[in-house]
């Protein structure tokens, strides 16, 4: 997928023409802050696992990290990062580009945001191409993302 089946994903929210492209690479959470004049803790990173079942996306603030005690109690299994491959194959997103927007409808892939977000009124996910984001409430990008659950799986770096 590409940031033109975001565009038109997002088109069902009247959300399509906020997309900010840059002319420079926002594909990390430094470069997307760089690129977007903010802080880099707003960047809204989407990290992708496999659970035994199902693969999840985890979209969290920028200036925090997957807690392997916090994800094991809450999801009941080892902390799995996808492989780049995994990644675009299930989400058909590259890396750099990964949001929770227009995922194939043929892989369930099942959304949840870390409650790191709601330090802040907006945040900055990215829009499927490795220079690209929208900013969104964390509460609007829990509702257009479809997300299942607010969740506490994350601690400072």
């Amino acid at each position: 997928m590409t940031i033109d089946a975001v565009r038109n994903y997002l088109k069902n929210f009247n959300l399509d023409s906020q997309i900010r492209e840059f002319s420079q690479s926002s594909a990390t959470v430094e470069l997307a802050a760089q690129a977007l004049h903010c802080e880099p803790e707003r960047i809204a990173k989407t990290l992708s696992f496999k659970l035994p079942q199902k693969v999840i996306l985890i979209v969290c603030a920028g200036d925090v990290k997957i807690d392997n005690h916090k994800y094991k109690n809450f999801f009941q299994a080892k902390a799995k990062m996808l492989s780049a491959d995994e990644i675009e194959k299930y989400t058909r997103h590259k890396i750099g580009g990964v949001c929770p927007f227009a995922l194939p409808e043929d892989n369930e892939i099942d959304v949840f945001l870390d409650m790191s977000l709601l330090r802040f009124a907006t945040v900055f996910p990215a829009c499927g191409s490795s220079n690209s984001a929208i900013e969104l409430t964390p509460q609007l990008l829990f509702e257009i993302s479809h997300a299942q659950d607010w969740i506490d799986v994350c601690i400072p770096y």
